[in-house]
């Protein structure tokens, strides 16, 4: 099989990883090819405006494994391909040289056993630092169930290294996915966060879950995704809405990806790393799912009224972040600010603050934007629900090296 037809089929293959985030690392140049700086990859950008700044490929799409959700499940009757480890590094350096890639996303279906596939792992990366002297940057998948060893090995040679959960919920993982142990999955996220160092995965570990395979609520994900963080320090956890390449009963009938149920857990995501919310404050046992209509945020602060409206010239920055409309760096702004002046809803907006959302839930001066006798939670939702039916989801294809 020619390398083209190889590099079609394996690029092909990972676009349904959505865990190859590319900063937090400084890895130099000594005197080879590439950098990665703590700041993240440069960016290079396709004909039609989409970013390419990773080339993103499988080694081989060949699976011992089984997982229903998965498209090179091993009972799949796809076109299989496997690099060898000079064929990925020959591509990676010449697409790097062509400015269309500034670092490598390397990840494989399991060939043979784990042991087997992280050391086809191991021999490129270890090709692409030593032979190559690529010092750009390098997100590998660890393979559940590897030996300790090679884990070390393959993490000196990497900038990130992820393992993916799949599922938040061990029954989930038992029905869709029953070759794979979560305990092997947590065994790698747990040395990784005891070994971690400038030598050792400097950029950190990251996960991916998918969303909408199995019968599990996000107040399950959430859970899981703030227990990781906790627990393991994650860099990210991803979300990727299931999408239905296969036919089993065990899968849901569905026509296309809960992509909005997506985007809700990644807003909710920020909140929990950047603005001081946790798991309870947005969900529980009986509010289990995100409102689709309105973000997280938004939904938190009309079911917490009694919180707000807020004085912006009083109220404390955690307070601040609560308020929707209002980010990390405008609460910054606001508390800065007014140390000098007292701060108006025009001062608001050239500091940044999304002003259409955040006038419903604060005051300037001890005034509210219009009648307050219209601070109730179905007018203030009602608008915010006009809003955001304005904003239309793409689709979900993710970009090809190829012309279509």
């Amino acid at each position: 099989m020619e390398l083209k037809e190889k590099l079609k089929i394996l690029a092909d293959s990972a676009k349904y990883d959505a865990s190859c985030s590319s900063s937090g690392s400084s890895r130099g140049n000594k005197n080879g090819l590439g950098n990665a700086a703590v700041s993240g990859i440069c960016h290079s950008f396709a004909s039609d405006g989409r970013c390419i700044s990773l080339l993103k490929i499988l080694m081989t799409n060949c699976c011992i494994f089984d997982c229903k959700y998965c498209l090179n499940r091993r009972n799949n009757n796809i076109k299989r391909a496997i690099f060898t480890p000079e064929e990925i590094c020959d591509i990676t350096i010449n697409f790097y040289r062509r400015n269309y890639i500034e670092g490598l996303f390397l990840s494989s279906g399991i060939i043979k056993s784990p042991d087997y596939t992280m050391e086809l792992l191991i021999k490129t990366t270890e090709l692409l630092r030593v032979k190559y002297h690529f010092n750009g940057y390098i997100h590998a998948k660890a393979i559940p169930g590897a030996s300790p060893y090679l884990l070390k090995k393959l993490g000196k040679l990497v900038d990130r290294l992820s393992a993916n959960v799949e599922l938040s919920t061990q029954n989930g993982l038992k029905l869709l996915a029953p070759n794979k142990n979560g305990d092997d999955i947590t065994k790698i996220m747990g040395y990784v966060r005891e070994n971690q160092s400038k030598s050792y995965v400097p950029a950190g570990q990251s996960t991916q879950m998918i969303v909408g395979a199995v019968k599990e609520t996000d107040l399950d994900i959430m859970s899981k995704s703030s227990f990781l963080y906790e627990r393991y320090k994650l860099k990210r956890v991803f979300y990727s809405a299931y999408i239905p390449v296969n036919q089993d009963k065990n899968l849901p009938s569905i026509l296309t990806p809960p992509l909005k149920r997506e985007n809700r857990l990644y807003q909710a995501d920020w909140l929990l790393r950047y603005y001081n919310f946790k798991v309870g404050d947005l969900l529980d046992d009986t509010n289990p799912n995100f409102n689709l209509l309105i973000d997280p945020k938004a939904d938190y602060a009309l079911r917490h009224l009694s919180e707000f409206p807020m004085e912006v010239n009083e109220a404390s920055y955690n307070d601040l972040l609560k308020v929707p409309g209002i980010g990390v760096t405008s609460a910054k702004r606001i508390i800065n600010s007014r140390k000098y002046f007292k701060i108006t809803f025009n001062d608001l907006k050239k500091m940044g603050v999304v002003l259409k959302r955040a006038k419903y839930f604060i005051t300037c001066n001890r005034r509210y934007c219009m009648d307050l006798s219209l601070f109730k939670k179905s007018f203030i939702e009602s608008n915010l629900v006009l809003e955001n039916t304005a904003l239309k989801v793409s689709n979900f294809n993710q970009m090809s090296l190829f012309n279509e």
